[in-house]
């Protein structure tokens, strides 16, 4: 792999070759393990990622998931429910997978107030549909003639009290406030000699800004841009390494996974 272009990240990578029974390996999973696909439900990982992980798994001190997604749709998608000590934080850190066994929050009520107004704004937005996932109800318009027309009409109408609006890749979701993957980040990394990120999309800034919080505070890290013609500007601006979408993200992890078993 090409070295990290910040100093930082190479203190970060290196620091996860040192110390890696010690260390937080966490990655997201649409854009980031899999290709992002049409439909959400055909998302799987590049071949061989399963395998890795469950390598890493025995040598690294945790490995996790860091996902908008439902926990339990990641694992089943990923082929990942034999990953020892694997955890998965879906939906933001709404809910949290380990060990064959799904905890969770309360939905918020906000959702049915949602699930009643969102529908009806999308009958005038051919190729829009919305994806429920229990805990957030996600607008898609890949499909529609022109996303981004219909995301900047579809954005201000969308509002609902009690729940935010998250722009994503030709996404909006709607979530209860305060859960993001910077707080799911700081709930894993804490106490680790090293941690490594891994996304590929907005929702994903906020992962980087919990690793930057950490090295700041002493804990070495790396953060891994999954790169695309989607990806947007700030997070590659943000990476301490940039590689070629989830390809680039297996071929690091095998590249660690050769560096500390070796």
């Amino acid at each position: 792999m090409p070295a990290p272009a910040t100093a930082e990240g190479r203190d970060g990578w290196a620091a996860l070759l040192a110390h890696p029974g010690r260390s937080l390996v966490a990655l997201d999973y649409d854009g980031t393990l899999s290709a992002i696909v049409d439909r959400p439900s055909a998302a799987v990982p590049v071949a061989g990622t399963a395998g890795v992980l469950r390598a890493l798994s025995g040598v690294v001190g945790q490995v996790a998931l860091v996902t908008g997604r439902p926990a339990d749709v990641v694992v089943a998608l990923g082929g990942f429910a034999d990953v020892p000590g694997l955890v998965v934080l879906g939906q933001y850190g709404l809910q949290r997978w380990h060990a064959g066994g799904l905890e969770q929050a309360s939905p918020s009520p906000a959702l049915e107030r949602a699930r009643a107004i969102v529908p009806p704004l999308l009958v005038a937005e051919p190729g829009a549909w919305l994806e429920d996932k229990g805990q957030s109800l996600v607008v898609h318009v890949r499909l529609a003639p022109d996303p981004a027309a219909a995301l900047a009409r579809l954005r201000p109408l969308i509002g609902v009290p009690g729940l935010e609006v998250h722009l994503g890749r030709q996404v909006l979701e709607l979530r209860p406030p305060g859960f993001d993957k910077g707080r799911a980040l700081r709930e894993l990394g804490r106490d680790r000699a090293a941690v490594l990120f891994a996304g590929d999309d907005v929702g994903d800034l906020p992962a980087f800004a919990a690793v930057e919080e950490l090295r700041a505070q002493g804990t070495p890290g790396l953060t891994v841009c999954s790169d695309s013609a989607e990806a947007p500007q700030d997070l590659r601006l943000r990476a301490d390494l940039v590689v070629p979408g989830p390809p680039g993200v297996l071929a690091l992890l095998q590249e660690l996974l050769a560096a500390v078993t070796s």
